[in-house]
């Protein structure tokens, strides 16, 4: 481990795995006698080390540049010192409707005592006592009290299905703010990427071929012009020629490859370990490697770009020497290439051929070696390393890349179909940022990239139209991505970021939503950020966002019932104080008179409100949950629509129950002939039934109540609890007192649940009307 920032003095072999800091996939070859150019970004310095990282190979010496907080790693630790944690959406949404709610209730009880006061006959304390306490018990049943234990639930059973889609949820209300992300930010190596370094071309004189499968899995297989290799009997030259070629560069080679329950894993570097794992793919396995034991070697340098190693052949006579490097270096101790099993010169000609391969593949973000062999015995003794790499003949080139997670370009394209836009921002080199954007579908039709440096240079206004235009950034630092999380930020736009090394730390603060990954991610990361991916998976956000949209379309519901429920309780009190004489209220021999009394508010608010409400929190989620654009920041979750038809369904509630009252009680709109606790009773549970009937309403602000009416039987097994409640507090003899209550008929009964029904019909023909052509833009 590199225990503080230094300039190198001296360097053999160094190299430096700096992902967690520079966001580089590769161990980075350092070497002390270069110059950089001023402004060099933290990914090109090459000369430096810095705390933080690990020494992958080789050695150095540093000339000590900054200990402590004056590191690279300081920096990023007064960065993430200096950023605050920012409620989410949900947070905001729910603190203002607590306010509103607050106030309503004050004003709500105040109005309906000061109504009670002026229509009633007051005569004693008793009576004042009565009154308060009916001021008191609106209060508590137009506050649904049951909705911070309910929004809990539904969120600790969001972060359930979460952890079972490998995502460790660290906050409940990040599930719902992933659910409201517009832009996801996401790092590459590991995230995108599979990072693991993966052998996918062979060239050779008689053609090029292409590997399948990814990662460290040896399961895939060779194609050529899109068809196995061998399926055409003249396909023999060119599978010989690419098996020459992976045994070669196999055995030039330092690394391992294992294989255990948890699956293929390998030791050693990772460019290296992507020949044995092609290998395997064709047939060369470990015993053809057995056969042909190292005898000397003349090891890497970033001098000589070559690595070369000598090795006794299977009739144990002969000595056959591999060296596998940089192909521009090993072109010039190659004379001749060995095609069809024959040795031709290398002319001037190939040579040109080879290198435009070369950089076509290196075009393509693609890592180039090209592979060498010659016999020994002819070449001089093993002491020499200049005579033994000379006149070497040249067997194949190839290429290596991270390749791209299968099912993360899936993943993107259904982020993109839900209206969110996807970043890369990573610390690799541009090349391979825009070749794995362009396989990805992120890159724009331009291609265009930014990088660390460009972003230095432009000013505010500049940088604020590159963030809304590009969406690929590479060589970037710490403070470049919590830059370009500001800018969306201040663009409107809710950011979910992603990322794994230490300097992600700081971005995945700022972010709306963290999201750090388990396996590859450091401590930091983990602990700045909001969200854990088990499996550094991209396609896990995007299930996310979905647990999230759901989640939040399930708020909206049982908010959308809670409020319409409670507000139908207001109106009955309200409604029933102003309206007493008219409907019969006054002259019944009580002092106070209300439709309700307090004891019936508070059942009614403990039945309703809590085992249905709950219930709603888990219905499933509507089918084009992923088909809508994101919930923007100024988008309330209670907005005009839903205060309409919260409203609407609370008055109807109110009507209906009202006419129960009048409907059995003497005088009144309705001659009635029942007496004041007859009346109460069935005013009492034709609200409870409109409430529970309003459970279907509240499922869908537009979607009939009918479409998919059975698939949440949770919600079906809340009614019917709420309903055998509802009569054993009218039927069972010792509740009728402190509930105020009397039986009813099974007449009565039928009355009170055809009233309570209109709530179900009024909010059904109230959709029709909203889902009528002329009516969208409403």
């Amino acid at each position: 481990a590199v225990a503080a920032d230094g300039r190198l003095i001296e360097s053999a072999v160094l190299r430096v795995a700096e992902a967690s800091l520079t966001g580089e996939s590769e161990a980075v070859l350092k070497r002390a006698d270069m110059t950089l150019d001023e402004g060099a970004s933290l990914g090109d310095r090459r000369n430096m080390v810095f705390s933080g990282t690990a020494v992958a190979t080789g050695r150095g010496r540093a000339i000590v540049t900054g200990t402590g907080m004056a590191t690279e790693m300081g920096t990023i630790a007064r960065l993430l010192g200096t950023t605050e944690d920012d409620p989410t959406p949900l947070q905001r949404e729910i603190a203002g409707v607590g306010k509103i709610l607050g106030l309503g209730v004050i004003v709500i009880a105040l109005v309906v005592m000061g109504g009670i006061l002026l229509t009633s006959d007051l005569r004693s304390a008793e009576d004042y006592v009565e009154v308060l306490l009916v001021g008191v018990s609106l209060a508590v049943a137009a506050v649904p009290e049951g909705l911070p234990a309910i929004l809990s639930v539904v969120l600790a059973l969001g972060v359930q299905r979460m952890a079972k889609r490998k995502a460790i949820v660290k906050r409940l209300q990040s599930v719902e703010a992933l659910g409201s992300a517009s832009v996801i930010c996401s790092d590459k190596t590991g995230t995108l990427t599979q990072n693991e370094m993966t052998l996918r071309r062979v060239l050779t004189g008689s053609g090029e071929v292409e590997l399948t499968g990814t990662g460290y899995d040896p399961d895939g297989e060779a194609m050529v012009d899109g068809r196995p290799l061998g399926s055409d009997p003249g396909d023999g030259v060119l599978a010989e020629e690419v098996r020459v070629v992976l045994l070669g560069g196999s055995l030039a080679n330092d690394a391992t490859l294992h294989h255990d329950d948890e699956g293929w894993s390998v030791q050693g570097d990772p460019t290296e370990a992507a020949f044995l794992v092609a290998g395997a793919k064709i047939g060369v396995g470990t015993e053809h490697l057995d056969e042909r034991p190292r005898v000397a070697e003349v090891p890497f340098t970033s001098e000589r770009k070559l690595m070369s190693t000598v090795h006794r052949d299977p009739d144990e006579i002969g000595r056959t020497l591999v060296t596998k490097g940089a192909p521009d270096v090993l072109l010039t101790r190659c004379a001749t290439e060995r095609v069809a099993g024959r040795d031709r010169p290398l002319d001037d000609v190939r040579r040109e051929q080879i290198l435009a391969d070369v950089d076509r593949l290196a075009c393509d973000a693609y890592r180039t070696l090209a592979v060498a062999s010659h016999d020994v015995d002819s070449h001089g003794d093993l002491d020499d390393p200049a005579a033994l790499e000379a006149d070497l003949v040249y067997l194949g080139l190839v290429g290596i890349l991270d390749p791209p997670r299968e099912e993360a370009r899936a993943a993107i394209d259904a982020a993109r179909s839900a209206g969110i836009r996807v970043m890369m921002i990573t610390g690799d080199h541009p090349r391979t940022a825009v070749r794995i954007a362009g396989d990805l579908g992120i890159t724009a039709a331009d291609g265009r990239v930014v990088t660390g440096g460009e972003i230095q240079a432009l000013d505010d206004e500049a940088f604020r139209q590159a963030v809304r235009e590009v969406s690929v950034y590479a060589r970037v630092a710490p403070e470049h991505k919590l830059r370009i999380v500001d800018a969306l930020q201040a663009d409107g736009e809710l950011v979910a970021m992603t990322g794994d090394g230490v300097n992600d730390a700081p971005a995945l603060r700022s972010a709306d939503i963290g999201v750090a990954m388990g396996i590859t991610g450091t401590d930091v990361s983990k602990e700045a950020a909001d969200l854990i991916l088990a499996d550094d998976n991209f396609a896990t956000i995007v299930a996310g966002v979905r647990e999230g949209r759901a989640i939040l379309s399930n708020i909206r519901k049982f908010l959308r019932y809670l409020l319409s429920s409670n507000i139908g309780e207001v109106l009955t009190m309200f409604l029933g104080v102003v309206l007493a004489a008219w409907l019969g209220l006054t002259g019944q021999g009580e002092a106070v008179a209300v439709p309700l009394l307090a004891t019936q508010i508070l059942w009614i608010n403990l039945l309703t409100d809590t085992a249905p409400a709950l219930a709603m929190g888990v219905d499933p989620p509507p089918d084009d949950v992923m088909d809508r654009p994101p919930r923007k920041l100024t988008d309330r979750i209670i907005d005009r629509t839903m205060m309409i038809d919260i409203g609407y369904v609370g008055l109807i509630m109110a009507l209906a129950s009202l006419f129960a009252l009048d409907l059995y009680l003497p005088g009144g709109f309705v001659e009635g002939t029942g007496d004041l606790t007859e009346a109460r009773t069935a005013a009492f549970t034709t609200l409870v039934f409109a409430q529970l009937f309003n459970c279907f309403n509240a499922r869908s602000g537009r979607v009939s109540a009918f479409h998919h009416l059975f698939t949440n039987a949770w919600l079906w097994a809340a009614i019917g609890l709420s309903s055998v409640l509802q009569v054993a507090v009218v039927h069972v003899g010792f509740l009728n007192r402190p509930f105020g209550t009397a039986p009813l008929s099974l007449g009565q009964w039928a009355t009170c649940a055809a009233l309570a029904s209109l709530v179900l019909w009024g909010e059904e023909l109230r959709k029709l009307v909203r889902r009528h052509p002329r009516t969208v833009a409403s």
